[in-house]
């Protein structure tokens, strides 16, 4: 387990180019990265909440009145001319950012994951492409003129794939599909998920539910997690958004460094977390 960059796990307001320049060389074991898709778009997200009112603009069950409150609302801008030279040095920086043995995760969805996968062969070496993870899931997109997208792409690195960590023993199992078919043995202890993640978005009335837009649930953040670090090592997201990485991190023992330019995000962030204060940075 090599030393971290901090004394403790951080989360840090600031443009992320500039923040991971200041990291050492071979810090983190594990690296998950969710930039945003160029959708051409603003994000956003609002939260809402229901509350009991006779004179209410709303009628529900039985006939009783109630109106909707804004509690909050959280957005960014998803539209980047060069999204290719926005990315580049970014994963460059994570390059050297890894240990030895250590991954990189990178979310993407189809409009860009084509040019991303060439790109990420260039800095990290097609001989160190180890997946490529389709998470698909139930909701979304309702298109009539074409298949409505209903998956995102994670491209998997390693820093070195000769040396690299991999705990396939660490790692949540998926139940057998036809139990009938292997042992009792192999049916208690589940199966090792292959490439292809099932797993369904962040409900919307779920407790994980933080009110920022694109949240990725933890579930699929923890398989990254389980798999590619160790308790005690040092996990890193510098498009941190709400701070999932982070929260699956500490949940597992592992610690985080949490990068994102956005405000809104930091705050709802180390409100998940449970940090009150800004920590004092190690120099």
């Amino acid at each position: 387990m090599n030393a971290g960059p901090f004394d403790t796990s951080q989360v840090i307001l600031g443009e992320n180019l500039e923040e991971l320049a200041k990291l050492p060389d071979g810090s983190f074991q594990m690296i998950y990265i969710d930039p945003p898709f160029n959708t051409g778009r603003d994000q956003s997200r609002r939260t809402m909440r229901t509350v009991a009112d006779a004179d209410g603009d709303r009628t529900g069950f039985e006939g009783r009145r109630y109106r909707t409150e804004l509690l909050q609302k959280s957005s960014y801008r998803d539209s980047f001319d060069d999204f290719l030279g926005f990315i580049a040095p970014r994963l460059e920086e994570a390059h050297r950012l890894l240990n030895d043995t250590g991954t990189l995760y990178f979310h993407i969805d189809y409009r860009e994951s084509h040019y991303c996968k060439l790109l990420l062969d260039e800095i990290f070496g097609r001989e160190n492409f180890l997946n490529e993870i389709i998470w698909a899931y139930d909701y979304g997109a309702r298109a009539k003129k074409k298949w409505p997208a209903k998956h995102d792409t994670i491209f998997v690195y390693a820093k070195d794939a000769s040396v690299n960590y991999f705990d396939s023993e660490g790692v949540d199992r998926e139940p057998y599909m036809a139990p009938g078919l292997v042992t009792a043995e192999k049916v208690a202890k589940g199966k090792l998920p292959t490439d292809v993640w099932w797993h369904t978005i962040v409900p919307t009335n779920g407790s994980e539910k933080t009110g920022y837009p694109s949240q990725k649930p933890e579930g699929v953040v923890r398989r990254m997690v389980q798999a590619s670090s160790r308790p005690g090592d040092w996990c890193l997201d510098f498009f941190c958004g709400s701070g999932t990485l982070g929260a699956v991190a500490a949940s597992l023992g592992r610690h985080y460094v949490l990068i994102d330019s956005n405000p809104e995000a930091i705050e709802i962030a180390r409100r998940r977390l449970g940090l009150a204060e800004e920590p004092p940075r190690v120099a």
